[in-house]
C-alpha cells in the first residue's frame, strides 16, 4: 500500500496522510449482503475489498433471528414460489418490483440450500429435513431456522466462506466519500479508526451493503451502526433513493427495563404459537384481524397493539403482553432459547412462566437506493447496492424472513453483476482536488464547534414524535422544518481528539447521513397523500389506487428533488397469482 501522492489537507487544521489501495471492487458493509457479494465476485475472478465500520462479525443481521423465507415445502408441501411471489406482492401493497419479487422468491430455496452447503446448522424436522415455521402475512409455513438465532448463524457460516478464501477486510473503517471520475465510480474515501489514519480506495466497482436507517428513532431494534450511510454515500455520488417513506415497525420489541427498550422480540415467538394479550387479559387481535390474528401482516399487528395502549389498554411499562409460556419450559428453551435468555437477563422474566412485555419498535427501512431488478446496479455506473440500503423488494411492507432471503439472494447477484462489470477494466484515477477537498471537510470535524450527539438525539426525538406509525401533514412538515434548521447546526459540527477510535467523528458523519434521510422520509411521507402499508396518515386514512406508485428522490440544482415512477406493470404470466381487487 503506497501513499496517496503526497500530504493532503495542507491548507486544513491537520496535516493528513493517506494510503492508497486498489481492488477491483469495494464492498461497503460485512453483514450478509456484503459478506455474500464479496464470495460471488471472488469467485468470478474479482480481487475483493470489504469495509465494515465495526468490527467483524457485529453486523446488524443478527438480529433477524426467526428464519430465512423460502418456498422449500418441508413442512407444507403444497408451497411453491408462485405463492410466496403472491405474498411479496400483497405484503408490499402493490408497490414492489415484481421482477425483484419473482427473483427473490425463485431463488431463495437454492440459497438456503446453499447455506447448508457451507454449514449452516438448520433445525430439522422428524424425517431430516429443514424444518419451517409460521411467520406472519405467509401463505405456508416458510421461515427456515436455527431456532431464535437464524441471523447470527447466517453470518457465522458467511464470515467463515470469506475469512477461508482470504478475502481483504477493512473494519472499524468508515467510508465519508464515494469519488466518480469519467462518470462512472471510481473509488471511495476512508477514515480507519483503529490506526487513526485516512485511506482512498481506488476500484472499479463499489457495492453498497451498509443496511437501513432504523437508528433515526428512539425506541429500534437496530444497533449504532444503521445510521442511512449507504443512503447518503450513493445520493452524494447522484444515485436515486426510493420508497424512502416505508418505515416498518416491528410489532414486538421490549419495553422494559429502559436499558433494553426497543430490543426485537423475534416474529418466531408468535410464529411458535405466541399471543398477544392486553391489560385487560384479551387476545385483543381477534378484533382487529378475526382470521390471521396475531400472525397478520407486520404493520397490522403493529397499528393493533399501537392502538391498544392508546386506548388505555396497555400494561404498567406502556406496552402489551406477549405470552407463549402455555407451550411448556422444554418446548420455549428448544425453540426459543434466545428470547429465554435475553429476557432472563435483561428483565429478569422467566418465558417459561411468565408474560412477556412489548410494543413495536423501528426495525426495517424498505426504502432506499434504486437498483435495477436484475443486476442491483444503480444509475451511476460501477455502482450496486444491495441488502436493506437497496429499495424494490419490500414495496410499502416487507415480510418477516424475507430480509435474510433478500441478502442472500440479491447479495450473490450483486457480487456477480459488479465483478462482470469490474473486471477487465481500466481504473480511472481519483480526483486529486477531490482527495483533498474530502481530506480537508474531515479535518474541519476536529477541533470546537457543536455537539455531534446533540443533534441527533433531537433528530430521533422529532422523527419518532412526528414520523412514527400514525403520521399527518402537518407534523411532518413540522418535522421537516426541524431537520432544516439541524442541517444548519450540523454544517458546524466538532468534536476534540484525533482520528484513532475518535466516536464523535465517527457521529459527525452518521449525523450528515442521517439528516439526509430523514429528509427524503419526511419529504416522501408528506407526498404521499394516502395510508398504505408501513405508511398510515390520519388525514389520509385510506389507499388511494392513484397512489400505486413509488416515490423518486435525486439530488438536482443543490437540492432533494421528488418525483414519482408507476410500478412496473405485472406481465401476463404472473398476473394470475395476484388478487387483482388489491391493486
Amino acid at each position: 500500500m503506497k501513499p496517496f501522492n503526497k500530504n493532503i489537507g495542507k491548507d486544513s487544521e491537520a496535516n493528513l496522510k493517506a494510503e492508497h489501495i486498489t481492488a477491483d471492487i469495494l464492498i461497503i458493509g460485512a453483514g450478509g449482503a456484503g459478506l455474500r457479494a464479496a464470495i460471488a465476485a471472488q469467485e468470478r475472478g474479482a480481487d475483493v475489498i470489504i469495509v465494515s465500520k465495526s468490527l467483524l462479525g457485529k453486523a446488524h443481521t443478527v438480529m433477524a433471528e426467526g428464519g430465512i423465507a423460502a418456498s422449500l415445502g418441508d413442512v407444507d408441501s403444497k408451497d411453491n414460489w408462485e405463492v410466496h411471489f403472491s405474498d411479496i406482492i400483497a405484503e408490499g401493497v402493490y408497490l414492489s418490483n415484481w421482477r425483484m419479487a419473482e427473483i427473490l422468491a425463485r431463488e431463495a430455496p437454492g440459497r438456503v440450500y446453499e447455506l447448508e452447503h457451507y454449514g449452516a446448522l438448520f433445525d430439522r424436522t422428524s424425517e431430516g429435513r429443514i424444518m419451517q415455521r409460521a411467520f406472519g402475512g405467509h401463505t405456508y409455513r416458510r421461515l427456515c431456522h436455527v431456532g431464535d438465532k437464524t441471523g447470527l448463524e447466517m453470518l457465522r457460516v458467511l464470515q467463515s466462506r470469506v475469512l477461508h478464501r482470504q478475502i481483504r477486510i477493512m473494519d472499524e473503517t468508515v467510508v465519508t466519500r464515494l469519488f466518480k471520475a469519467k462518470g462512472r465510480i471510481c473509488g471511495a474515501f476512508t477514515v480507519r479508526l483503529r490506526s487513526g489514519t485516512l485511506a482512498v480506495i481506488e476500484a472499479n466497482a463499489v457495492i453498497v451493503a451498509t443496511g437501513g436507517c432504523g437508528r433515526l428513532y428512539m425506541v429500534t431494534s437496530n444497533s449504532w451502526e444503521s445510521t442511512g450511510d449507504g443512503a447518503g454515500l450513493a445520493y452524494g455520488a447522484g444515485a436515486e433513493l426510493m420508497d424512502m417513506e416505508m418505515i416498518q415497525f416491528h410489532p414486538t420489541g421490549m419495553v422494559y427495563p429502559p436499558g433494553a427498550k426497543g430490543l426485537l422480540v423475534t416474529e418466531g415467538v408468535r410464529g411458535e404459537g405466541g399471543i398477544l394479550l392486553n391489560s385487560r387479559g384479551e387476545r385483543f387481535m381477534e378484533r382487529y384481524s378475526p382470521t390471521r390474528k396475531e400472525l397478520d401482516a407486520r404493520d397490522v399487528v403493529a397499528r393493533a397493539i399501537y392502538a391498544e395502549i392508546e386506548a388505555g389498554n396497555g400494561t404498567e411499562h406502556g406496552g402489551v403482553y406477549l405470552d407463549i409460556s402455555f407451550k411448556g419450559r422444554n418446548f420455549i428453551l428448544k425453540k426459543l432459547p434466545g428470547m429465554y435468555s435475553q429476557f432472563m437477563d435483561f428483565a429478569g422474566i422467566d418465558i417459561t412462566k411468565e408474560r412477556m412485555e412489548v410494543a413495536p419498535t423501528v426495525h426495517y427501512q424498505m426504502g432506499g437506493i434504486r437498483v435495477d431488478a436484475e443486476s442491483t446496479a444503480t444509475c451511476i455506473p460501477g455502482l450496486y447496492a444491495a441488502g436493506e440500503a437497496c429499495a424494490g423488494l419490500h414495496g410499502a411492507n416487507r415480510l418477516g424472513g424475507n430480509s435474510l432471503a433478500d441478502i442472500l439472494v440479491f447479495g450473490k447477484r450483486s457480487g456477480e453483476n459488479a465483478a462482470k462489470y469490474a473486471l477487465g477494466k481500466r481504473h480511472n484515477a481519483i480526483p486529486e482536488h477531490e482527495v483533498h477537498m474530502e481530506s480537508k471537510r474531515i479535518a474541519s470535524y476536529l477541533g470546537r464547534g457543536t455537539n455531534p450527539y446533540v443533534i441527533a438525539e433531537k433528530l430521533r426525538e422529532t422523527m419518532s414524535t412526528h414520523a412514527g406509525i400514525i403520521r399527518d401533514g402537518k407534523e411532518l412538515a413540522e418535522a421537516l422544518g426541524i431537520v432544516k434548521r439541524l442541517k444548519g447546526d450540523a454544517k458546524r459540527m466538532a468534536v476534540g481528539g484525533g482520528l484513532k477510535y475518535n466516536k464523535g467523528l465517527v457521529e459527525c458523519f452518521a449525523v450528515n447521513s442521517m439528516l439526509l434521510s430523514a429528509e427524503a422520509i419526511l419529504r416522501s411521507a408528506l407526498m404521499r397523500k394516502e395510508s398504505r402499508g408501513a405508511h398510515t396518515r390520519k388525514d389520509f386514512p385510506k389507499k388511494s389506487p392513484e397512489w400505486r406508485r413509488n416515490i423518486i428522490c435525486r439530488y438536482s440544482s443543490g437540492k432533494m428533488e421528488l418525483s414519482t415512477a408507476d410500478v412496473p406493470a405485472l406481465p401476463k404470466r404472473l398476473a394470475h397469482l395476484v388478487k387483482k381487487e388489491a391493486y
